[in-house]
């Protein structure tokens, strides 16, 4: 039985939705099947915890969600558009525009300042270096960074290169917001500092932000929480309790 929808969410366009995706992996002995019609949508402005253990399928999820990798049946939908099958080229392109990614590591290529790897993706994606760097400061200033443009990421602290890392990744005002264990490497204050940051910045900007997280008190935070059972995405109504 499929699940009615919250009046709220009713309101809300989806921005991502998963529809009986399968995917496995050849092994030595076998077939490892992941995935066994997974189901998920995502709306705009919500912010979903991921919580499972490892090897229930989460990378896998996430990087079908991202459309770095193809499901083996099912559909990937970005915005109503079915993107799962499309070519490399194509899925690419959609990516570039209306996903963004955070990792555990931040990724920041070091040779450039905070302003600068904030200010590259757009400049890729088209925009003119002018226009780029001035909503790169605007991000950074959202993130409470603006004394930091001109650092590089070695001269920036774990938990400023995350805000930067987030604010790398909403640059071209993605649909989409995929952040694997954001926080993974931070201590305790510094996540919640950062995990305010972006919780913020996905109200803002309405962006549809879907967290994997082994921290049970961010994911009781979020406005859902879901997990993987069996192959299939399933919703938790209550999250479970740090070990």
């Amino acid at each position: 039985m499929k699940k009615s929808l919250s009046s709220e969410q009713q309101d809300r366009s989806v921005a991502l939705s998963l529809r009986s995706v399968y995917r496995s992996f050849s092994e030595a002995h076998g077939i490892l099947e992941i995935l066994k019609g997974a189901d998920l949508d995502l709306y705009e402005g919500d912010l979903v915890a991921l919580v499972a253990p490892s090897g229930s399928g989460k990378s896998t999820l996430m990087h079908i969600a991202g459309l770095l990798e193809k499901p083996d049946s099912g559909e990937v939908y970005v915005g109503g558009r079915a993107c799962g099958s499309l070519g490399d080229d194509d899925r690419t392109a959609i990516r570039r525009t209306e996903v963004g990614f955070v990792y555990q590591f931040h990724q920041l290529l070091p040779e450039f300042t905070a302003l600068e790897n904030i200010a590259m993706p757009q400049m890729i994606n088209g925009l003119a270096r002018k226009d780029a760097e001035e909503r790169s400061r605007q991000l950074l200033k959202y993130m409470r960074l603006q004394d930091r443009e001109t650092h590089r990421p070695s001269e920036l602290s774990g938990g400023e290169q995350q805000r930067v890392a987030i604010a790398r990744a909403v640059a071209n005002a993605p649909r989409i917001l995929l952040a694997d264990e954001p926080t993974g490497n931070l201590d305790p204050k510094t996540s919640a500092y950062v995990f305010d940051a972006l919780r913020a910045l996905v109200k803002a900007s309405g962006v549809a932000a879907l967290l994997a997280t082994h921290n049970m008190d961010l994911a009781a935070k979020m406005d859902r929480c879901i997990t993987l059972q069996d192959g299939k995405v399933v919703e938790l109504k209550r999250v479970p309790k740090a070990r």
